[in-house]
């Protein structure tokens, strides 16, 4: 059979040549690339990351001495703003450096990470003479004692801290010129090697240019012209337009083309409306595939039937289960508001705490519908017994372990007339762990309560205390004083303990005088500017600061200032506090 050189055989050739010549291009152009790619990747995330790294740990330790030049010559409160940046800066900045430097040291040369691991030792040294010296003035009134000075100034001027801080400058100014050689080495590497690509491309270049003159001579006359009417076509339908009459037919491979491309359009117009139609939801739509082995065709025919079907069901599906949602939803929130009506059955009324203490406020604000917090009033004769208990989980699980507490209060008070705050905290504890079955060590719940608890009489204003993991606040002539509880939880089982046994604490609280009881709650809430906890420390600096409010508008100052803090934020935990003033 003779040999025919055919158009396909003509273009097979001709491409045949272009890819051998790319694949070398290739090839060696990747060469290149892979190395300087190596090379840039040991600027970006060694060398360079090293060098920023080593001096801002440069720049650390010159703030160091100057903040600890301030620390011993300048006399300030401890609570100077000096101060507290050299205690972040030893605390939180330092460590955070060292951990960014030793991560970059892994990949150092073993001299270098033996260099850096003594300005490691030496910073620590250093820091623990801050530390002497931030112990030795440690208050404002530390700096009249002439012997305390005497101690730390020769420390710091002409001393051991400047002579050390001096040798680590030093040997981190070295580090750090060492590190920048070699990254203007490994730049200049760079450079060389992106030279060494410019000459391969443009060697590349002029290699393709000329076969591509030669090839597009053998081809242009026999494959151009009608190739150039295909691509028109090709194009057009690249932008979404098919060609107007039929395509010209020829009797070589370029005609084999065109037969299949007047196809392949015919097909593509079939589909388009079919599409269409389906996606207008018109499943009806007829459609034929062009053969029985039209792939294409009859998977459009399927999709089509089992868009429809599926269509179908869903819209039933979700009536129906949006039916039962809503009921379910109906049923449980019906639950818990009634969970709410008993639950509030139990708390006392502020009428009754306001007769009983005219002067007082109770905030009571459950994280849900029912709360794991809850206040405990019982007044016999002159004494009357107040409580703030906060009690695991909150909720419907808390508001259960609530109704517990208060049946056991009820029931050790009011009935077993028990009225020693710490007695009656010791029984509530015993008798919590029995009926919750938390007696043994294997006990798999770990359920119970914190406490505060106090018994006022109000022929004398004395008050007994007794609390578990909550505190007293006693406010005297604007300053406060904080009686904290045991660290025994109520329904502990942990038989370990050192002390089992609750503390009675006695205090007479004169006329203007309050004490106020809470929960964790309003400590713990999550907010303010950075979305952080309100903390103790600034809620005592609120009664501090409002002592010559009445205790009606305290109480309204501090759920706004809550309310306020916690802004559009979830509230974290139920809140209970009690204020009362004499």
């Amino acid at each position: 059979m003779k040999f025919r050189f055919t158009i396909g055989r003509k273009i097979g050739a001709g491409f045949g040549v272009l890819v051998f010549l790319t694949l070398i291009i290739f090839i060696l152009t990747n060469i290149t690339l892979f190395r300087s790619k190596h090379i840039n990747d040991q600027i970006i995330n060694l060398y360079a990351p090293s060098v920023a790294a080593l001096e801002d740990l440069n720049q650390l330790m010159i703030r160091s001495k100057m903040l600890i030049t301030n620390w011993v010559f300048i006399q300030s409160p401890d609570d100077n703003l000096n101060k507290d940046q050299l205690r972040t800066l030893i605390k939180d900045e330092y460590p955070e450096k060292i951990e960014r430097i030793s991560k970059l040291a892994a990949n150092w040369e073993e001299e270098e990470r033996l260099k850096i691991d003594s300005i490691f030792e030496k910073v620590s040294q250093l820091f623990e003479m801050h530390g002497e010296v931030m112990t030795q003035l440690n208050s404002f009134e530390s700096y009249e004692d002439a012997m305390a000075v005497f101690m730390v100034r020769p420390m710091v001027e002409d001393g051991e801290i400047e002579y050390l801080t001096t040798e680590i400058l030093d040997e981190l100014g070295a580090v750090i010129s060492s590190h920048k050689i070699k990254a203007e080495s490994v730049s200049d590497q760079m450079v060389t090697s992106f030279d060494n690509l410019q000459l391969v491309v443009r060697v590349s270049g002029l290699i393709l240019i000329i076969g591509g003159i030669i090839i597009a001579f053998l081809t242009v006359r026999s494959i151009v012209r009608p190739v150039q009417k295909l691509k028109v076509i090709l194009l057009s339908l690249g932008k979404g337009i098919f060609p107007k009459g039929k395509i010209e037919q020829r009797n070589d491979e370029i005609g084999e083309m065109s037969n299949a491309l007047q196809n392949l359009v015919a097909g593509l117009k079939r589909t388009t409306e079919f599409s269409k139609e389906v996606g207008a939801g018109n499943f009806g739509a007829k459609y034929e595939p062009l053969s029985n082995e039209d792939t294409l065709g009859h998977a459009l025919l399927k999709m089509n039937d089992d868009l429809r079907e599926l269509t179908t069901n869903l819209e039933d599906k979700v009536k129906e289960r949006t039916i039962e949602l809503h009921k379910k939803n109906e049923q449980i929130t019906d639950s818990i508001n009634y969970a709410k009506r008993i639950q509030g059955a139990i708390i006392p009324s502020i009428e009754l705490v306001h007769s009983t203490f005219p002067d007082s406020f109770i905030i009571y604000k459950p994280k849900d519908i029912v709360s794991g917090d809850f206040p405990w009033i019982f007044r016999k004769d002159d004494t009357v017994f107040v409580a703030a208990v906060d009690c695991t989980g909150h909720g419907v699980p808390g508001a259960f372990m609530s109704l517990i507490g208060n049946f056991l209060l009820n029931e050790i008070v009011k009935e077993k007339k028990v009225d020693d705050p710490a007695e009656i905290l010791n029984l509530l504890n015993k008798v919590l762990i029995k009926t919750l079955h938390q007696d043994t060590d294997s006990a798999e719940t770990k359920d119970g309560m914190d406490i505060a608890l106090c018994k006022i009489s109000l022929q004398t204003n004395i008050v007994e205390y007794a609390g578990a993991f909550r505190p007293l606040i006693h406010m005297q002539n604007d300053k406060l004083s904080e009686i904290p509880g045991d660290n025994i939880f109520i329904g502990s089982n942990d038989f370990n303990l050192k002390k089992t046994e609750f503390t009675k604490h006695s205090i007479h609280i004169n006329a203007g005088e309050s004490i106020y009881i809470f929960s964790d709650g309003y400590a713990d809430q999550f907010g303010g500017p950075k979305n952080k906890k309100f903390k103790v420390k600034q809620l005592q600096e609120l009664l501090v600061n409002n002592q010559d409010l009445d205790m009606l508008k305290l109480g309204e100052l501090l759920e706004n200032k809550f309310e306020d803090w916690k802004g559009n934020g979830k509230q974290t935990d139920d809140v209970l506090m009690i204020g009362v003033r004499f």
